[in-house]
């Protein structure tokens, strides 16, 4: 049997908020819009994808400390961070000039 553990989501991701930018482009684009979806699902398993490894290691901790979760994903040129506040309450994705 494959390792269950693996698969199961950490945290409660909340509410999910887009800012305007990611609204649209996911309304624009079903290619985008699938990369958002696919980005939350590695979020919330604990892939926290082009983070720099000290914010590997903070998210890591943050994790066991219910503090704030940080995630960067790249398409192409294109970055999107998902944020997960410290109560779960809320998860939002946007882009880095959005923030």
């Amino acid at each position: 049997m494959a390792d269950l553990k693996a698969n199961e989501e950490k945290f409660e991701l909340g509410k999910i908020i887009m800012t305007r930018g990611i609204a649209d482009r996911t309304i624009d684009d079903k290619n985008f819009a699938s990369f958002v979806i696919e980005s939350l699902i590695r979020h919330v398993h604990g892939d926290w994808g082009d983070v720099s490894e000290v914010d590997r290691q903070e998210n890591e901790i943050s994790l066991k400390e219910g503090l704030r979760l940080f995630s960067v994903y790249q398409l192409k040129e294109e970055k999107i961070w998902i944020i997960t506040e410290a109560d779960r309450a809320t998860t939002t994705v946007s882009f880095p000039g959005e923030y």
